[in-house]
């Protein structure tokens, strides 16, 4: 499998993705992306270079947003002096489901954010998703604190505030050939 930064072209793809990742949690008895997704908002972060597509042949099989800016209002300030890359949108196909290709896809952060010469590879999730909770902490993220008010609508209660890290290190583990070539550097604000 390789890894490569998302194109234009791979907006309606990313979308897909995110209707097909709703539906499934929503089996599961979660509220998680239940609102659609603005395009304009995904197409931005496609342009910015901080979306990454996993393709398994000609299939997408995963994406995920790395990106050196944090969610405002989640982390403290002390927190943000600490260099960081941020994991968003991480989304495994329903068709590469069970391969924990969402784990592989992890360790490359890691990976990218060490190269980057960051400290630390920083999420927050969904604050009532108690197995994503303990799928990242599998995964060797370490629990910070849950951010319940101040969401982005009105300053009402924030939905995705569970908050986790994992030091930035080094790993060959994702067995994924990169082809992300050139764009924005990861590291930089």
């Amino acid at each position: 499998m390789i890894i490569e930064r998302a194109t234009a072209e791979d907006l309606d793809v990313l979308l897909a993705f995110r209707q097909e990742a709703a539906a499934w949690l929503s089996d599961l008895g979660t509220d998680q992306w239940q609102r659609p997704y603005p395009a304009d908002r995904l197409l931005s972060t496609i342009e910015a270079g901080v979306v990454f597509m996993v393709r398994d042949g000609s299939v997408t099989a995963a994406t995920i947003t790395l990106t050196p800016e944090a969610e405002e209002g989640l982390w403290s300030e002390q927190e943000l002096r600490q260099e960081s890359l941020f994991v968003n949108k991480l989304t495994v196909a329903r068709t590469h489901a069970g391969q924990d290709l969402g784990g592989r896809l992890l360790d490359w952060a890691s990976d990218q954010a060490y190269r980057s010469g960051v400290m630390w590879l920083r999420l927050d999730a969904w604050t009532t998703n108690k197995p994503l909770q303990d799928y990242y902490l599998r995964h060797g993220f370490e629990y910070v604190r849950t951010v319940t008010e101040g969401g982005a609508v009105n300053g009402g209660p924030r939905v995705s505030g569970w908050l986790a890290q994992r030091p930035a290190l080094p790993s060959a583990a994702h067995g994924f050939i990169e082809q992300v070539g050139s764009g924005a550097q990861l590291g930089e604000a």
